[in-house]
């Protein structure tokens, strides 16, 4: 089992930046993948973005170009650089280990939340 905590959600105006971070601790081994999803307000989570197999980013159409992931595996840290804000990207962040099928498990951390401004 890994425990996660989000942190650096804030209110910020359009077109500027954030900078999320999450650690792990527990049960974290060398092969853990972890990952970014949102949950909009009613709605359930989505997914964001995630480290791919030759060390970029995979992330979603909606965030492409703008978010970026910087995984620190000495730390057990994956950041998540979120650019050019957007009042569509309003929502509670969470970061989760990653399963083999790219699935997040059912344990989530608290979250943070990101309210972007227009």
């Amino acid at each position: 089992q890994v425990q996660l905590v989000e942190s650096g959600g804030g209110l910020v105006r359009a077109g500027q930046s954030l900078r999320l971070s999450c650690v792990a601790s527990g049960n974290v081994l060398k092969s853990t993948v972890l990952g970014w999803f949102r949950q909009f307000p009613g709605k359930q989570r989505e997914f964001v973005a995630r480290q791919d197999s030759g060390g970029g980013t995979m992330t979603a159409d909606p965030v492409k170009g703008r978010f970026t992931i910087s995984r620190d595996n000495a730390r057990n840290t994956d950041d998540l650089q979120m650019n050019d804000l957007k009042p569509e990207d309003s929502a509670v962040y969470y970061c989760n280990e990653l399963q083999v099928d790219s699935s997040p498990t059912n344990y989530w951390g608290q979250g943070t939340q990101v309210t972007v401004s227009s």
